[in-house]
């Protein structure tokens, strides 16, 4: 594997990025998250408008940092904070659909296993498989702080995607799925951070906020959905200084 002395896509000094990141997958998510839940935040990277903020949290050094849209995306930005800023733990956080009707709309799912039908990993480093585990020890943090603050998560299996499941229907990948895999819902990411993750030695978790439903029609109202959201953020926020 070919990797240069300096990251391409993240331009700012070692230092600027904190151990632990939260990655939304929007970069005006990751501006939200700087201005409305951190402490001293500042913009530290935004090449491509893709941008890293690092401020504090209850006095703990914290980055946020976008990865954009779909496993390629994600890839980039969660492979140059890992080689070449050393972070050590990174959740995701961002929406999904659900593909399973016990998830309501805007309840969250933590990802305990992660499947996908892409050739990511393989193209990566060789992984044959098809799916990846968050890391356990991670996950029982987010699991132990949702009791603290009164949550209710859905832990389970989500799907990650290479297309946009609303645009094109996700029965036919549902279909074809391994009969052992029961997704709860599907997004564009999770796969691709737990498999880096996985592969470079960090621990990494995948939270969504379920957003669309294949069993409902509800339409969420600008307030609901940020309610929801800062709930994810305010879950993630506080199990990442754990």
């Amino acid at each position: 594997m070919f990797v240069g002395e300096n990251p391409i896509h993240i331009k700012c000094e070692k230092e600027d990025i904190a151990p632990i990141v939260l990655m939304p997958g929007d970069p005006l998510r990751a501006k939200y998250i700087a201005e409305n839940f951190l402490t001293e935040a500042r913009l530290v990277t935004s090449v491509r408008n893709m941008y890293g903020f690092t401020g504090y949290y209850k006095g703990i050094r914290v980055t946020v940092m976008a990865s954009g849209m779909g496993m390629p995306s994600m890839s980039i930005y969660a492979f140059e904070l890992i080689h070449y800023f050393n972070v050590k733990k990174i959740i995701r956080i961002g929406t999904c659909g659900v593909v399973d009707e016990s998830v309501k709309i805007p309840e969250l799912i933590l990802a305990d296993n992660i499947y996908s039908e892409s050739n990511f990993a393989y193209s990566f480093n060789d992984y044959k498989e098809h799916t990846v585990k968050p890391t356990q020890e991670l996950n029982e943090t987010i699991i132990n702080i949702s009791k603290e603050l009164g949550m209710n998560i859905h832990v389970g299996t989500i799907v990650t995607a290479d297309v946009f499941g609303p645009y094109v229907g996700m029965d036919r990948l549902l279909n074809r799925m391994p009969e052992d895999i029961h997704p709860l819902g599907e997004e564009m990411e999770g796969f691709a951070l737990c498999h880096i993750a996985n592969s470079m030695g960090i621990q990494a978790s995948v939270i969504a906020t379920a957003v669309d439903s294949k069993f409902s029609n509800v339409v969420l109202t600008p307030e609901e959905r940020q309610t929801s959201l800062n709930d994810m953020i305010t879950l993630a926020l506080e199990s990442i200084i754990k």
